[in-house]
């Protein structure tokens, strides 16, 4: 490991859960919690006030019909009190809905409680290095209703877009794809000019909005 580990808050209402994350990811030489929401307004106040790299926010606190703010009220909140703060989604929803608003909200990744821990792990690193981290069963329903593409992008461009779903480098992309760098490159600008984003977060959540990569 080189460099400070990556600091994390987590915000889930169970303490059961919030303990378990907390063994996971400690576990991980990288990873350290420095701290533990039970609610959403609790994750806000402390995100602002600790700064941490990443914050894993649940969906639904005290199962989505109790008083207070949602984790996806709660994502708005922290981006307009603290925009440099990257969150990723903490959930055991999987529906297209909560997707699709997790990401209008601004949240930088989504990932399922009964996922593999390496994708948590990957979507956490991801998120505090900018990338866009999703579940694997997220990416499919992604690419599984996926209408035709003609009308926006070309094939490979939305094959760029689902692989920058997948929180893949350029490097990584390339590989996949069999092209060259400059050629990804060359296929980002007219991603972005197309669908009118400036990085790849927005990039991707925009191809969602407009059902280039449909979750509706």
């Amino acid at each position: 490991m080189s460099g400070p580990p990556l600091r994390l808050l987590v915000a889930d209402d169970h303490a059961v859960v919030r303990a378990g994350l907390r063994a996971l990811l400690e576990g991980a030489p990288d990873l350290e919690v420095v701290a533990e929401a039970g609610s959403g307004e609790e994750a806000v106040r402390l995100a602002v006030r600790l700064a941490p790299d990443v914050v894993l926010m649940d969906l639904r606190f005290g199962g989505g019909g109790g008083p207070g703010i949602d984790g996806i009220e709660a994502v708005r909140r922290l981006a307009a009190e603290a925009p440099g703060i990257p969150v990723v989604m903490l959930t055991s929803y999987s529906g297209r809905a909560d997707v699709v608003r997790a990401l209008e909200a601004g949240a930088r990744g989504y990932v399922l409680k009964a996922g593999p821990p390496d994708e948590l792990f990957r979507a956490v690193r991801g998120a505090a290095a900018g990338a866009l981290g999703l579940a694997s069963e997220v990416v499919g329903e992604l690419v599984a209703q996926a209408p035709s593409p003609e009308r926006e992008l070309s094939g490979r461009e939305v094959e760029v877009v689902r692989l920058l779903a997948e929180g893949l480098s350029n490097r990584a992309i390339a590989e996949a794809l069999f092209l060259s760098e400059a050629t990804v490159k060359t296929h980002l600008v007219r991603v972005y000019r197309k669908l009118g984003a400036d990085n790849r977060a927005a990039a991707v959540s925009e191809a969602v909005r407009r059902g280039l990569l449909d979750l509706a």
